[in-house]
C-alpha cells in the first residue's frame, strides 16, 4: 500500500469535497431546491481535477493510485446518499445498530467500487497517448458507461446523476429522447470542460470555463422559460394513502386491526369518490394482510369497484400452489385488478424485486447465518411478465415500488400499450429520511422519459399524480391516513426512449472502449 502514501494530499480534499457536493445533489430530508440543484454543475470538478494532478514527484497518478482516490470518493458518496439504509434497517428492519451500520458500510464498500472503476479508467485513457484532454473529452462517456453498468451488472442504479435535475423542464427534454442518462451525460461534460482550465495553456485556456459557464447558465436559466401549460386532465384517480404500520418502529402509525382494514379503508375510499367520478382506485403497496387470492377480499373490493363504478388496482399478496419448492407455493408482491363491474381480472406481479429487502441473494450458498441477520427480509418469488391491464377501453401500466428505479424496465409498460402508469409503493420503510424523495425523483423521471402520466400510490407518502412533465400539481400529505382524489389523462404514442430504451448509454459504452482500446493499443507500441 506503499503508493496510498505517495498520493498528494490536495488530491484526498478535492475529492473529499467532490464527494459532498455530489450527495448535496439529491434529496436528504425533502426537496432539493434550484440552488442545490445547481450545484451539480461543479459537483465533479474537485475529482476530475484530482485525478490528473501530478504527484509531489511531478508524475502523473498511477491507475492503481487513481483507482483509490475513486473508490474513497464512491464510499463517501454512498454513505452519504444511502445513510437511509442505517435507519430502515435496524429502525424498521430490527436489526441491532451495529449490524445495520455494518450493513450501510458494506453496501458502501461494494457499490464504491463503481466511481473506483471510473477513476481507473480515467486515468487509464489520461497516462495512453490520448493525455488529459482526450480523458476529459472521454468523461462523459465514460460516466454514463459506468452507470449503465451500475444498472445491469448490480442492478441498482439508485440517484444516477440525471435525477438532480429532475426539476430542469428544460434539460429534461432529453430525457424523452435518450432517457436519464443523457442528462448525466451533459452534468459530467460541463464539469469536465471547467476541469480543462486547469490542464490548458496559452490563448484557449479560459475558452473552456467561458463556454461551460455559458452552457451551464443556459440550461440553469432556461428552465424558467420552458414552462409547458399544465396538462389536461379528464380523469380522477382515487388513492389510499393507507398508513400502516412498519417494522418495529411506527410511532407516527394510527394502529387498526388487520379484520378492519377492508371495512375501513373501502368506506374513506367511498366517501372520497362522493364528490368525483373516478376512473381507477388504487390502494398501495403495503404490509396489510391482504391476499389475492381470499374469497372475502375479493367480495369487498369488488363492491368497492361497483359501488364507485371504477376500476380497481389493490396493493396484495399473490400465492400460487406448486410442488416445486419445500414450501408448497410461490408468495408474489402484486397488485390485484378489478373492473368497475367488481370483477376479478388477475393480477401483476412484481417483477424485479428488492435484495435483502424482498429476497435474500445466494440463500443457499450463505445459509442459516444470512438468513438470521436478515430475519427482517421477506421471502417472495418474483414476477415473469410486464403485462398491462386492459379495462374500461384503457391500458394500464404497473409497477411496483422498487421497480421505478429501472427505466429501461418501466418503458415496457409505455411500449406494450399503455397509456398511463401506475406506482403501487410503500415507503414506510424508509423512514423520514431522504429516500422517500429520492424514490419520488426517480418516478418522476419515469414519467418523464415515457411521456406519460404516473399515479404513485404509496402506504406513507409521497402519493401523488405525476405529468408526463414530472410535476406534481399536489400531493397529499405524508403520515396521513386518508384517500385522495387525483385528476390525470390518458396518455397515447411512444418516445423514442419508450422505443429503444438505453441506445445512448450504449453508444457511450461503445465510445468509452474505443477510448480504452486506444490506450491499450498505444501502450502494447511503446
Amino acid at each position: 500500500m506503499m503508493f496510498v502514501r505517495s498520493i498528494p494530499i490536495r488530491c484526498w480534499w478535492l475529492t473529499l469535497s467532490s464527494a459532498l457536493l455530489q450527495v448535496l445533489l439529491f434529496p436528504t430530508d425533502g426537496p432539493v431546491s434550484p440552488l442545490r440543484a445547481a450545484i451539480g454543475w461543479i459537483a465533479l470538478l474537485p475529482f476530475f481535477v484530482a485525478l490528473h494532478l501530478p504527484t509531489d514527484h511531478d508524475r502523473p497518478l498511477l491507475v492503481r493510485e487513481a483507482s483509490v482516490l475513486g473508490y474513497f470518493c464512491g464510499i463517501l458518496w454512498y454513505l452519504g446518499n444511502c445513510s437511509w439504509i442505517y435507519q430502515t434497517m435496524y429502525l424498521y428492519g430490527g436489526m441491532p445498530k451495529p449490524v445495520a451500520f455494518g450493513v450501510l458500510i458494506l453496501f458502501s464498500l461494494y457499490l464504491g467500487l463503481y466511481h473506483a472503476l471510473f477513476a481507473a479508467s480515467l486515468a487509464f485513457i489520461g497516462r495512453s497517448r490520448l493525455g488529459v484532454i482526450g480523458a476529459l473529452i472521454s468523461a462523459p462517456f465514460l460516466w454514463v458507461a459506468v452507470e449503465l453498468a451500475r444498472a445491469r451488472i448490480t442492478g441498482f442504479p439508485w440517484d444516477l446523476l440525471g435525477y438532480s435535475q429532475v426539476d430542469n423542464l428544460f434539460l429534461t427534454r432529453l430525457a424523452p429522447i435518450a432517457g436519464v442518462m443523457a442528462l448525466s451525460f451533459v452534468i459530467a461534460a460541463v464539469n469536465a470542460l471547467f476541469t480543462a482550465y486547469f490542464f490548458t495553456r496559452g490563448r484557449r485556456k479560459m475558452l473552456f470555463p467561458a463556454a461551460a459557464f455559458v452552457i451551464a447558465l443556459i440550461l440553469q436559466t432556461a428552465t424558467l422559460f420552458a414552462k409547458p401549460g399544465l396538462e389536461k386532465t379528464s380523469q380522477v384517480a382515487v388513492m389510499m394513502q393507507e398508513n400502516l404500520a412498519v417494522g418495529e418502529m411506527a410511532k407516527t402509525v394510527e394502529p387498526i386491526a388487520p379484520e378492519d382494514e377492508l371495512q375501513q379503508f373501502s368506506a374513506m375510499t367511498v366517501q372520497a369518490s362522493s364528490h368525483v367520478q373516478p376512473t381507477v382506485i388504487l390502494w398501495p403497496e403495503a404490509p396489510s394482510h391482504l391476499f389475492s387470492y381470499d374469497p372475502n377480499f375479493r367480495q369487498q373490493i369488488g363492491q368497492l369497484a361497483r359501488t364507485v363504478d371504477a376500476a380497481a388496482i389493490i396493493g396484495s399478496l399473490g400465492i400460487d400452489r406448486t410442488d416445486k419448492n419445500e414450501r408448497g407455493y410461490y408468495k408474489f408482491d402484486s397488485a390485484s385488478l378489478f373492473d368497475a363491474a367488481g370483477s376479478y381480472e388477475g393480477r401483476y406481479d412484481k417483477v424485479h424485486l428488492v435484495p435483502w429487502g424482498e429476497y435474500v441473494p445466494f440463500k443457499a450458498f450463505f445459509g442459516h447465518l444470512v438468513t438470521k441477520l436478515t430475519e427482517g427480509a421477506g421471502d417472495m418469488d418474483a414476477g415473469t411478465e410486464r403485462g398491462v391491464f386492459h379495462t374500461g377501453g384503457h391500458t394500464y401500466g404497473i409497477f411496483v415500488c422498487y421497480e421505478s428505479i429501472f427505466g429501461t424496465e418501466v418503458r415496457e409498460f409505455a411500449k406494450n400499450g399503455a397509456e398511463v402508469l401506475v406506482n403501487i409503493s410503500d415507503d414506510g420503510w424508509y423512514g423520514d429520511t431522504g429516500a422517500p424523495w429520492q424514490h419520488l425523483n426517480m418516478a418522476r423521471m419515469r414519467a418523464i422519459e415515457n411521456h406519460r402520466w404516473v399515479l404513485r400510490d404509496t402506504n406513507t407518502g409521497v402519493t401523488t399524480a405525476i405529468d408526463p412533465y414530472g410535476r406534481m400539481q399536489q400531493q397529499a400529505p405524508r403520515h396521513t391516513r386518508g384517500a385522495y382524489a387525483f385528476p390525470f389523462a390518458f396518455e397515447q404514442g411512444t418516445t423514442f426512449y419508450t422505443r429503444y430504451g438505453d441506445w445512448f448509454a450504449w453508444i457511450c459504452t461503445l465510445v468509452t472502449l474505443a477510448a480504452l482500446a486506444s490506450g491499450f493499443k498505444a501502450k502494447a507500441q511503446s
